[in-house]
């Protein structure tokens, strides 16, 4: 019985899924980016808002991330 066994088909190899991994960090990374720069009292504007890493890194970030997600989905093996 144990001969007749086979293995799960997966949809994925795992290198894309090792890629996938890292595109889904690089994803969180960049969100963590954007977090921040509030002030505590309403009523006082801070101008940490607009500053270069959440209007232009941090976004750049999660884009990439999103581009290695998409390439890990559609990785063909060598197969």
């Amino acid at each position: 019985m144990k001969n007749n066994e086979q293995k799960p088909d997966f949809l994925f190899e795992k290198v894309n899924y090792k890629i996938l991994l890292i595109g889904i960090a690089v994803i969180a990374l960049g969100f963590i980016l954007m977090s921040g720069g509030g002030s505590d009292d309403p009523k006082v504007w801070n101008d940490e808002v607009f500053n270069f890493r959440r209007i232009r890194l941090a976004p750049t970030v999660v884009l990439i991330g999103f581009g290695i997600t998409i390439y890990s989905i559609f990785k063909k093996n060598k197969q």
